[in-house]
């Protein structure tokens, strides 16, 4: 169980968020604001990601137990929402099935819980390992390289925003890119339980993106998570919180209002 960074703002029902893989809780700190003014906030760097510990291990029975540690650590009721979007949202799957006390309820942004082969991230971590630590003088060396294998300057520009300058002035990866490349495979495990989570829960799901799909939406979900409603957001991709803000802001509101 590791201590995981977290920062927290506003006051009232909890609401736990989790970022995806290579994000970190900053790319939520625009929403979380917004949502501060009615809830208490808390936006976690998960293990491996942002400001919070590296282990060469990383699955998701121990992303799981690194939540629970923060539950237990901010003693948060009962009544608390646990939102995750990607891999984040698989944690907070698994979460919500290993802990169904600790939740009121289950936020799930643009993922299902079947198997992925992971291998739409290759050329990613292809562009990551590209990039030369010890000799890049600046981040557009930095973007230079990632663009060999990364043409889209929107995915690049997320992925640079994990780095950063040391004290010596050398340039460093926020997230465990060696334990994140040897572990890739576990980030696209399957989320299976015996027993489903039958608390109130809500899978938001981009209109053009493919994580989740019709045979999710009508066999995978449900079966594990019954009392569950899918909501599609229709010109949305898989970051469906940076394209559609106001959209994920009203749905998780309501949501957590009920």
């Amino acid at each position: 169980m590791l201590p995981l960074h977290y920062r927290e703002l506003g006051a009232g029902r909890p609401l736990v968020i989790l970022h995806g893989l290579f994000g970190t809780l900053d790319n939520w700190q625009t929403l979380a604001r917004r949502w501060s003014e009615e809830f208490r906030v808390i936006v976690v760097d998960l293990r491996n990601h942002g400001r919070s510990p590296h282990s060469p291990e990383h699955s998701y029975a121990l992303m799981s137990q690194d939540v629970l540690g923060l539950f237990d650590q901010l003693e948060l009721p009962a009544d608390t929402t646990l939102l995750g979007h990607s891999m984040g949202g698989k944690v907070a799957m698994r979460f919500a099935l290993d802990y169904p006390e600790r939740l009121a309820r289950l936020i799930v942004l643009d993922i299902a819980p079947r198997l992925s082969d992971m291998r739409h991230q290759d050329d990613i971590l292809a562009g990551l390992n590209a990039v030369d630590l010890t000799t890049i003088q600046n981040r557009q060396q930095a973007d230079d390289a990632l663009a060999v294998h990364i043409p889209q300057p929107g995915v690049r520009q997320f992925l640079l925003k994990n780095l950063y300058r040391r004290e010596d002035n050398s340039f460093a990866w926020r997230q465990n890119l060696a334990a994140l490349t040897a572990q890739m495979a576990a980030v696209g495990e399957a989320i299976t339980d015996t027993q489903p989570f039958l608390k109130p829960a809500l899978f938001i799901r981009g209109g053009k993106s493919d994580y989740i799909n019709a045979e999710d939406k009508l066999y995978a979900i449900p079966a594990l998570f019954p009392n569950s409603q899918v909501e599609t957001i229709v010109d949305a991709g898989h970051w469906v919180h940076a394209e559609k803000p106001d959209e994920v802001f009203g749905l998780v509101e309501a949501f957590v209002r009920q």
